[in-house]
């Protein structure tokens, strides 16, 4: 499945099945990946494959952030991993050669390169702008996705990107744009989705 587009990231409101409806707006704007990302509590195994149903329905796959074993319970199409998850060969050994595997490669290009040679799928990096989500995180430049193109593998930006500053991103060269807040945290969800979809289609 192609790493492109804009990636949306759960927030705590669509970890239980009432949150549904919540991730089809998402996938409906035109979101073209899912990441199951529930920080306050493990989300069932019944949630997740609802969510991957979801996904599936609208062609976008969907993995599951940090938790190795939930990937494989639900049957997500792969999991994506920090500094402090598992090893990338343990999780390729537990989902398979056709997983998704991600990782956070923060502001590091030196993470980047060996997450790449150790068969990464994508590689995330960030954060690009002040975050909600995530305050404090490490500062990343938009010139460390132009210098990370070498390393040929789809790159995920993160990090308080909006509509109005993705665009830099995309251009810097991001595959893909990951978003929490910007799509979830809206009022209007769908047309959230559909503003950062906008951006690939105007670029691309």
């Amino acid at each position: 499945m192609r790493i492109a587009g804009l990636y949306a990231v759960t927030d705590t409101g669509c970890c239980d099945l009432k949150g549904r409806e919540r991730v089809r707006a998402a996938l409906a704007g035109g979101a073209r990946m899912l990441q199951v990302r529930c920080k306050d509590a493990r989300p069932s195994v019944d949630v997740v494959r609802a969510l991957v149903a979801l996904g599936h329905a609208h062609g976008a796959p969907v993995i599951v952030n940090d938790d190795v074993g939930l990937a494989r319970e639900a049957g997500a199409d792969g999991v994506h991993l920090g500094r402090e998850d598992t090893t990338l060969e343990s999780a390729r050994a537990a989902l398979g050669p056709s997983a998704i595997i991600g990782v956070s490669c923060y502001a590091d290009l030196g993470r980047a390169r060996d997450a790449a040679a150790r068969g990464a799928d994508y590689l995330a990096f960030g954060s690009f702008y002040p975050s909600r989500t995530k305050p404090h995180a490490v500062r990343a430049e938009p010139s460390l996705l132009t210098a990370a193109r070498v390393l040929g593998k789809p790159l995920v930006a993160i990090g308080g990107i909006l509509p109005e500053n993705g665009r830099a991103l995309i251009a810097a060269g991001a595959s893909a744009l990951a978003v929490i807040d910007g799509v979830f945290g809206q009022y209007d969800i769908e047309g959230a989705a559909r503003a950062y979809q906008r951006l690939f289609e105007e670029i691309l």
